[in-house]
């Protein structure tokens, strides 16, 4: 049984919170998380993040999907038409040129969960004490650290750090990444903004995610109050997903 929590900031920078996060569930009580990281404009990335989550959300919700590969399939036909509609909304109201949107999305079958994803926002995994990133970021900084030009610890601090290569709404044409995941029981997944993880690192998010006394919602909490603690730089958005036994109390 899939739980979910999530949590979001304007942080202690920005004038205004352009994330947007939300949990669906479709006719047959599959799960889907989305994250959203909006971007260009005064209200523009508000409106790009917000038009992402609300039609996928609202089109999955009626849908039957059961299964990883037909979500898929689904998902490949959805995001390259909320890429097209984003598109068109910026060239028909002057004021929202130039908006566009990262997305991290998360479907649950079961133990099974399939993860597409454009931009910089990430999801990551903590599993038995273990906790790795599995989404790579579609960013101008980690094609150089690719190709070796510059470290990971460079990369952090790199004056190019926010160019974004993939994203909804940017150009005509995207190529969503995707990936699978067996969730076990206990098993925790993470979907966030790079606000999160510009303020804390790797390790401090795991000593979160491994506190027993914090149920899920508390431990949502806690990563957004530790990146506005640490600067809050940008906006931050988290969302957990736990699979719990049937019956099992909120961790």
């Amino acid at each position: 049984m899939i739980k979910t929590a999530f949590a979001s900031s304007i942080g202690r920078v920005r004038e205004s919170n352009q994330d947007f996060v939300q949990i669906f569930q479709n006719r047959v009580g599959v799960t889907m998380a989305i994250v959203c990281d909006g971007m260009g404009g005064n209200q523009g990335g508000d409106v790009a993040s917000t038009m992402a989550v609300s039609h996928l959300g609202h089109n999955f919700a009626n849908t039957d999907l059961h299964d990883k590969n037909l979500g898929r399939k689904w998902l490949d036909v959805q995001l390259r038409s909320e890429n097209e509609t984003i598109l068109k909304a910026a060239d028909r109201f002057p004021d929202l040129n130039g908006m566009g949107t990262t997305i991290v999305l998360a479907m649950f079958f079961d133990q099974e969960v399939l993860l597409a994803h454009l931009g910089d926002s990430r999801a990551y995994s903590y599993s038995e004490g273990n906790f790795r990133q599995i989404t790579e970021d579609h960013s101008l900084v980690n094609e150089l650290v690719k190709m070796g030009q510059i470290t990971k610890e460079q990369a952090k601090t790199h004056p190019q750090k926010n160019i974004i290569t993939q994203a909804l709404g940017v150009s005509s044409t995207i190529d969503p990444e995707y990936n699978e995941l067996e969730m076990k029981t206990d098993d925790v997944l993470l979907l966030c903004t790079d606000g999160l993880t510009n303020s804390l690192s790797d390790p401090l998010i795991q000593q979160v995610l491994a506190t027993k006394g914090l149920n899920l919602q508390e431990r949502c909490n806690k990563l957004v109050n530790e990146a506005n603690r640490l600067g809050g730089g940008d906006n931050i958005t988290v969302c957990l997903a736990v699979n719990e036994e049937d019956g099992a109390s909120d961790q």
